[in-house]
């Protein structure tokens, strides 16, 4: 039986993605201890919170080393995915610089371009592994306020007042900016390929 680890620190969501994986048959350790994250077989670091306060709380655990040299398949979701990336326009945050990009701040261009992007809305040039081409066009849950740019890591894309990177890929860094476990059963699918890999 494969170890699956989620990473707990001071960000929210960490049980809905245990609950994800539940649904999956697959019974993961919520820990900070480092030695049972670099012990696991497949990692993933969930988050909902701010860039600057979840990176100073990362740094003063020792757990940003931690994240930044595994080896095995990580996956971040959500503000995971943006701590990743090199540095946050929220809090003026310098990142994990996994992935070499920077994460903005979503501005409205019109009266309609509500702020956080929350809700469902479509995926788009999926690459493998993490999506398979039947997700093309599928649709998953997003909240979110700061976005990544489209990049050279871009994996699947999505299009709110502009488009953006709804995930990331870079070596064994896998990421997602929507929640794959509020995304029913398009989201379990996207889990399993990541489970598989």
């Amino acid at each position: 039986m494969e170890k699956i680890a989620i990473i707990k620190y001071n960000a929210g969501n960490i049980f809905s993605v245990d609950s994800a994986l539940k649904r999956l048959g697959i019974e993961a350790t919520v820990t900070d201890d480092k030695n049972l994250i670099q012990q696991a077989d497949k990692v993933i670091f969930p988050g909902v919170g701010e860039a600057s306060t979840t990176m100073k709380y990362l740094n003063e655990s020792g757990l940003s080393d931690v994240i930044k040299n595994l080896e095995q398949p990580v996956l971040g979701i959500c503000l995971g995915m943006q701590l990743m990336c090199r540095h946050s326009e929220e809090g003026n945050a310098n990142c994990l610089n996994i992935f070499d990009v920077d994460v903005k701040r979503f501005v409205s261009q019109k009266h309609e371009d509500k702020i956080p992007h929350m809700g469902w809305n479509n995926i788009t040039d999926v690459k493998q592994p993490l999506f398979d081409p039947s997700l093309e066009n599928e649709y998953v849950y997003f909240v979110h306020g700061f976005y990544v740019p489209l990049n050279e890591y871009t994996v699947a894309t999505t299009d709110y007042i502009l488009p953006f990177s709804a995930s990331l890929h870079k070596d064994n860094f896998y990421a997602t900016q929507f929640h794959p476990e509020k995304s029913g059963s398009v989201g379990e699918r996207i889990l399993t390929n990541f489970l598989k890999l």
